[in-house]
């Protein structure tokens, strides 16, 4: 069934959406998910305020996390009778005729997934573990970007503002006395470190071990296929956040060695006084901008500069059809508009519709999300836009990407 369903869309496959609650979150109500399906998994769980794209990661929510939540499925078949097939299955069959020689041969696996997060308010000040300090509880490190697309932001929540890593001069003493005093109410851990207004349209990148507390925009977040964190805020819109979750990835033999939890900060990352000069990402055109819009669409880079993966977003202007190539597979999912997107030398068979949902039920399958294939990718994916007025705009999610500004 693995090949059927690459084969119907010609090295495209069609994905289904994959919901996924927090339970410390509020969400934000601008993922088109329907207002009455915002505590689908109850409310015990928490609200939905992520949505996940090819991923093949699952959630770690605790106890109460479902079978697959968090994994995307891949949907095939006839559309009056469709059936689906989790992707990381579709992944582990098809290997190489799926990510490539390079890809597959270097991880044997799908490396990194994306995400819309939305919530309502900001989130507390914390980590993605390092390698060495994911490894010690069987996960990988988690490095991620940012990017505030438009069409997601048509209000900016309670706090659009992130605060990133410690200010220049911060002591460990200063953190480990922020951790002391976790069940006195708010620990003060974001006074030592300095808040930044998120801008909409452009993006961050935030590798492993850096100290963030994410804004409350919807925001896309291209990541290493990885669930670990260490949240190190212990109270956040006078919401306590239980010490289980600062230790949620930490050794149980170490879940109180104050030092060892403070050892999981890179510190000289964290404390660097140009942090903004070397994480800050605006949008980087692909090519000069009147010779793509003079071919029918636009592009940029959204998230580059990292060894771990990329992000382009992608417009094609109204009434053009497009052939677009890239060097490795890729996730996508559409922001704006209608049309087909198929591989280049499909007629009729292999050719996908493309609607942007402005109201999705939980457990609806969408035509929004995509994965396309090596194959397919460097053959070149068409995409028409029949509209005499609305673009179509899609975010692409790469791994590893040669193509992508290196900073």
């Amino acid at each position: 069934m693995t090949h059927t369903a690459l084969e119907q869309g010609e090295g495209i496959l069609r994905l289904a959406p994959t919901w996924v609650p927090r339970s410390f979150c509020i969400p934000g109500k601008r993922l088109q998910l329907h207002p009455n399906d915002l505590y689908a998994f109850g409310a015990n769980r928490g609200g939905i305020d992520e949505r996940w794209f090819c991923s093949t990661t699952k959630a770690d929510n605790g106890p109460l996390t479902t079978p697959d939540e968090g994994l995307s499925y891949v949907v095939y078949g006839d559309e009056s009778r469709p059936q689906k097939v989790l992707f990381g299955d579709v992944v582990a069959d098809l290997g190489p005729k799926l990510l490539g020689d390079d890809l597959w041969n270097k991880y044997h696996k799908w490396p990194m997934y994306s995400k819309f997060f939305d919530n309502k308010g900001a989130l507390p000040h914390h980590l993605h573990q390092m390698a060495q300090h994911a490894a010690l509880v069987g996960m990988q490190p988690k490095p991620e970007a940012y990017y505030f697309p438009p069409q997601m932001n048509n209000y900016g929540g309670d706090f659009p503002h992130t605060f990133f890593g410690l200010e220049p001069g911060t002591t460990k003493e200063q953190v480990r006395h922020c951790l002391e005093i976790w069940n006195r109410g708010d620990n003060r851990i974001t006074d030592l470190s300095k808040a930044y207004r998120m801008e909409v349209g452009t993006g961050w990148y935030v590798p492993a071990g850096v100290l963030h507390a994410p804004a409350s925009l919807c925001t896309y977040e291209p990541q290493w296929a990885s669930d670990v964190f260490a949240m190190f805020q212990s109270l956040v819109n006078e919401v306590p956040i239980d010490w289980s979750l600062l230790v949620k990835n930490v050794p149980e033999e170490k879940h109180h060695n104050l030092d060892f939890i403070i050892s999981m900060i890179d510190w000289e990352t964290n404390v660097n006084p140009n942090f903004k000069a070397k994480h800050f990402r605006p949008p980087l055109p692909v090519k000069p901008m009147p010779e793509m819009e003079s071919e029918g669409y636009n592009e940029k880079w959204i998230t580059y500069g990292n060894e771990y993966f990329a992000a382009k977003e992608l417009t094609v202007l109204p009434g053009r059809t497009v052939t677009i190539r890239d060097a490795g597979p890729y996730g996508l999912i559409t922001l704006q508009g209608h049309g087909t997107l198929g591989r280049e030398a499909s007629r009729t068979r292999g050719i996908w519709p493309v609607e942007t949902p402005a109201l999705i039920r939980f457990g609806q399958w969408t035509h929004d999300e995509y994965f396309v294939s090596y194959p397919a990718a460097r053959a070149g994916v068409k995409i028409h836009n029949p509209s005499p007025t609305d673009p179509i705009v899609m975010l692409k999610h790469f791994g590893p990407n040669p193509e992508a500004p290196k900073m």
